[in-house]
């Protein structure tokens, strides 16, 4: 996954388990569910049991999602995981690791980037926006002021 497809993929996705409320099994802080104490009563202990069932069914449709999304050669290789938390995990580290060479490369486009006549100046200004906000996602942050001087110094000589 690109790393900008990658950012949009894990927000897209967060978003999407936050609707069907199944996200919380992301979670890293996440409790697990204690069984109940020895002389819980049958409602305590049924209580209990709904609550691991949904906890289950959770995070069940939560792999389900994460893998549904994924491309044939990413889901081959991430299926073979059960939990859902074990997936996400394995998918930031692969989106950190492809992160770290891109911050690099991400400036050097920002500093080459030129302006031409034959595209659209809102266009190629929209494309570099994007850069900067690619690099705001990196930690990277260029002021508005430098930004400005930027675009001014990337037009097109005509």
């Amino acid at each position: 996954m690109a790393t900008e497809a990658t950012t949009v993929f894990k927000d897209k996705m967060l978003f999407l388990l936050t609707v069907l409320n199944v996200a919380y099994v992301l979670d890293q802080n996440l409790q697990p569910l204690e069984d109940p104490a020895p002389d819980a009563t049958p409602e305590e202990i049924a209580k209990v049991a709904e609550l691991k069932k949904k906890r289950e069914e959770d995070k069940f449709t939560c792999r389900g999602h994460i893998l549904n999304t994924l491309s044939d050669r990413l889901y081959d290789l991430y299926m073979s995981m059960q939990s859902p938390m074990e997936i996400w995990k394995a998918l930031e580290e692969k989106y950190n690791t492809e992160r770290q060479g891109t911050d690099d490369f991400l400036m050097m486009k920002y500093f080459e980037f030129k302006m031409v006549d034959s595209v659209p100046i809102m266009d190629q200004v929209h494309e570099l926006q994007i850069l900067v906000s690619r690099l705001r996602d990196l930690k990277v942050i260029i002021p508005e002021s430098l930004q400005v001087g930027a675009i001014i110094s990337k037009l097109p000589s005509s």
